[in-house]
Order: structure tokens, then sequence, then C-alpha cells
């Protein structure tokens, strides 16, 4: 489950810069947004190590 989590996050915060770049007005909100999606996925990078899991790349 971590790995498609992992996947999830890192496809919502492409996602996000895309859009920041589309909207000046909000832009730097969806950029602070992304940013944590990215740190977010350290976190759970991170666990997924410490359970011994390999880092699966899972179709969204």
């Amino acid at each position: 489950m971590l790995p498609h989590w992992i996947e999830h996050n890192a496809e919502h915060a492409g996602e996000f810069r895309t859009w920041a770049e589309r909207s000046r007005e909000a832009g730097e909100q969806i950029v602070e947004a992304a940013q944590y999606m990215e740190l977010a996925n350290q976190a759970l990078e991170k666990a997924l190590e410490k359970l011994g899991g390999p880092l699966e790349h899972h179709s969204h």
C-alpha cells in the first residue's frame, strides 16, 4: 500500500505544480502543497524501507 501512496502523491504533486503555473493568484499556495506532498513521500519511503518493502511502481 505504501508504494501506491508514494506514487499517488508524486502524481498529485506534479499536478499541483501544473495548476500553480496556470493560476498566479493561488500559485504560491499550490506550490506549497506540492512541497508538502513531496515531504510526505519522503516519510512514506522511510517507513517502507523500515518495513523492508521494495519501492514498486503501480499504475494509477
